[in-house]
């Protein structure tokens, strides 16, 4: 039994609890790896399968569903059947959907194992985060932890279309999957060795009908967010609409249950309702930003999938290293000031882009994602470890689960509200040569992809004409967006200064007496 006093510090964790982690993170950078991996991988399956357009774009996109939808229920589940069994539960499971999204012999049938890896996914965040929360009680040593499994799923988001890359230069698109079958092995073989198991056990039962409600509340409204992004229709906004209700039933009900699903006692919890606000508000500026540097990279300069992932290897690396020395700048500097600190160099990267030219762009957008993403790493490793700090050890689980539902769900947003502003842009920017038929008019207006299309088919000059205005079109909607995530970004900062500005440093940082009880930990 736990028994440490008010003055008594916490343990310090071994080389056991080390070792663990080492275990802990590989399945966090397998799940970033395969939310992206596949935009790479696209192109050569759709040549074997032979997919329609909307299964492509469900191929891509199921994943990311079912990941969302099914987080806060197996962050919950974790903290009741044992975090380290659905852990391996779910390693189990994402190493054999891999194996059969490999040999896929139809879209219907790479669908659904997609949706399988997206189920076995949600059992794989929740679980390694409240699991290190378990292992590391020091505070500092609890911040390192989490700053390296934080910069491990960064990395593994931003190398996955290099790896996929790679990958589709040497083997067939299948190989992409079975990446995970050796890292879901080696987790399988050493988890239960080096990995402690914990449960709450003042945990009642699983309540299967909030279980239907948050599916049907979190999926509708990403899928709602995702689809209005591509364009205007009455049924992503019917969609969303319903996932809103389904909503207010799921809260209605979480508050007459005596062990609900999803405490929402943790909204209460001043640290743990920012950090949430946060991760929603800055998903939502990043996944729609890194969309269009993305395109501008490609569209506008001109450069392959392949290379245009080598040049954000930059940004990844400064987030990497913005994490490692906010965590040690966190020992001696109270938290909230590195936040608003990093905020304020993601403003200026976002700064930076709002001022990107729509040619010779390349330095600027590649100095200003890599101000955005190093600007982001206090933000992505510390307001982790204030929020698991924050929560009680037994809601851990569903507290990682709830934070990583917001950026999903702020990155959904992102897209769909980025994208809106920058086509409104685009659109009252572009120049139609005038000898264009209406019917490829109004093709090229949709998008800059339509655009480049469309040109392919033009003879010169119309051709060049097109692409030109296209482009600076294009670099208008990015620099429109750079402006307005500046001031957000510049608004976010002082929200996390006013915030955590009370957070004390690490250094400085008590256990106990404020904290519930640590439940005893539970070994099979």
């Amino acid at each position: 039994m736990h028994t440490s006093t008010e003055n008594e510090p916490p343990a310090k964790a071994g080389r056991r609890e080390w070792l663990g982690l080492m275990v802990l993170v590989l399945p966090a950078l397998l799940l970033a790896v395969d939310l992206t991996v596949l935009y790479l991988a696209l192109p050569h399956l759709a040549e074997d399968l032979q997919p329609g357009s909307s299964q492509q774009l469900w191929i891509l996109d199921i994943y990311g569903f079912v990941l969302a939808g099914f987080l806060v229920t197996m962050g919950t589940l974790g903290d009741r059947i044992g975090r380290r069994k659905l852990l391996m539960i779910g390693g189990a499971a994402f190493g054999t959907a891999s194996v059969l999204a490999a040999y896929s012999t139809s879209p219907e049938m790479l669908i659904a194992t997609r949706a399988l890896l997206g189920l076995a996914g949600a059992t794989l965040a929740p679980s390694t985060v409240s699991l290190i929360t378990n292992m590391f009680k020091d505070p500092k040593q609890r911040g390192t932890a989490i700053a390296v499994w934080t910069g491990c799923f960064v990395g593994g988001g931003v190398f996955g279309p290099i790896v996929g890359g790679f990958m589709m230069s040497s083997f067939w698109w299948g190989s992409v999957f079975l990446l995970a079958v050796p890292v879901m092995l080696l987790l399988l073989i050493a988890g239960p060795a080096l990995l402690p198991e914990y449960r709450n056990p003042e945990a009642g039962r699983l309540d299967l009908l909030s279980v239907g409600l948050s599916l049907v509340t979190i999926i509708p409204l990403i899928y709602g967010v995702k689809e209005l992004s591509r364009g205007w229709s009455p049924e992503p906004f019917a969609v969303l609409l319903a996932g809103a209700v389904f909503g207010v039933l799921f809260v209605l009900r979480q508050r007459r249950l005596d062990d609900p699903l999803l405490d929402l006692n943790l909204f209460r919890i001043p640290v743990a309702r920012g950090v949430m606000v946060l991760s929603l508000l800055v998903g939502t500026i990043t996944g729609g930003s890194l969309l269009l540097v993305n395109l501008q990279l490609q569209m506008v300069e001109g450069l392959s999938p392949w290379v245009t992932g080598l040049w954000l290897v930059p940004g990844a690396l400064g987030t990497l290293a913005a994490i490692a020395l906010s965590s040690a700048l966190a020992r001696t500097i109270r938290p909230g000031y590195l936040m608003a600190a990093g905020l304020l160099v993601s403003a200026a990267g976002y700064a930076l882009l709002s001022q990107a030219p729509s040619s010779d762009s390349l330095v600027t957008v590649v100095t200003g994602s890599v101000l955005i993403n190093a600007g982001l790493g206090p933000t992505l490793a510390l307001g982790y470890d204030m929020l698991l700090g924050a929560a009680p050890p037994e809601k851990t689980g569903s507290a990682s689960a709830l934070s990583e539902t917001s950026g999903e769900f702020g990155v959904a947003a992102g897209i769909a509200l980025l994208g809106s502003i920058s086509t409104i842009a685009y659109r009252e920017q572009l120049s139609i040569p005038g000898e264009l038929p209406a019917a490829a008019a109004a093709t090229a207006r949709e998008s800059i992809t339509n655009a480049m299309a469309v040109a392919q088919e033009l003879s010169d000059p119309a051709a060049g004409a097109l692409i030109a205005s296209a482009r600076g079109a294009f670099t208008s909607g990015l620099n429109l967006v750079g402006a307005l995530a500046t001031a957000v970004f510049v608004v976010l900062a002082a929200l996390a200064w006013r915030w955590f500005r009370h957070m004390p440093p690490t250094a400085e940082a008590q256990t106990g007496g404020t904290q519930p009880a640590e439940p005893e930990p539970v070994r099979s």
